[in-house]
């Protein structure tokens, strides 16, 4: 079993909820990357925790698809799929232009300052040099997409988005993986981003819903997790 630096969390409130978390964020941000075997027995004593609660953590990530129970001791990071992949590429053509246009039409001044400020955070952690994918990358990118889309004021697209940004995380290692024998170099997508990351603020700034929906399109097309997923379908033996 490969092993993870324990990531930052919050305070759960039981051993079970510590656990979950911890997991939850190694295997998003690819401390445990696919297919990884968790001996629970190892986990257990990695953590400072007994099986027990360990088990009810698994449970919980195995009913959101990340890692498959396969003994009483075991368990497996889920492998990266083409399907999911092309799943959450379709959703988020439709879900993240349509939250940037309703930000544009209800954001509130907190909302433009915090949305500002995140940009400013995600561009000095880049500042010079290319994205190189890391947690530190992840995060700010994260984050900056996150105070977006709810700045939509929309509850139940807000959830649909957190669920399918949690899924599209593992799959942005394999983009910037698949992306570094293209044409357009890693300084040129950094530059591309920016300006894009830069014109949806301007445009949910301005109120300039019908702009701010096509750059958050352009946007998504040309993502990491759009480079994974046409990776995945041309690798899959059934295409």
């Amino acid at each position: 079993m490969a092993t993870a630096t324990p990531p930052l969390v919050g305070l759960p409130s039981t051993k079970s909820d510590f656990a979950y978390a911890w997991l939850r964020e190694a295997i998003l941000t690819g401390a445990y990357s696919p297919g990884t075997v968790l001996n629970q027995s190892l986990l257990a004593e990695t953590l400072g925790i007994s099986t027990t609660p360990l088990r009810e953590s698994l449970r919980r990530l195995s009913a959101e698809g990340l890692v498959e129970l396969e003994s009483h001791r075991d368990a497996r990071v889920t492998a990266l799929s083409a399907d999911e992949a092309r799943g959450i590429i379709e959703m988020r053509r439709v879900l993240d232009p349509l939250s940037a246009e309703l930000a544009a039409e209800r954001r509130t001044e907190r909302d433009i300052e915090a949305l500002v400020a995140a940009q400013e955070r995600l561009e000095a952690r880049s500042d010079g040099i290319p994205s190189d994918g890391s947690a530190v990358d992840v995060r700010a990118h994260r984050e900056f997409h996150t105070i977006l889309y709810r700045s939509s004021h929309n509850p139940l697209l807000i959830s649909t988005l957190d669920l399918l940004w949690d899924k599209a995380e593992r799959y942005r290692t394999l983009g910037l993986q698949a992306s570094v024998d293209s044409d357009e170099s890693l300084e040129e997508k950094r530059k591309r981003k920016s300006a894009d990351h830069a014109e949806l603020v301007d445009s949910i700034k301005n109120g300039d819903a019908a702009r701010a929906g096509e750059v958050m399109r352009r946007h998504i097309k040309h993502s990491l997790v759009a480079k994974a997923a046409e990776y995945l379908a041309n690798e899959s033996p059934n295409r």
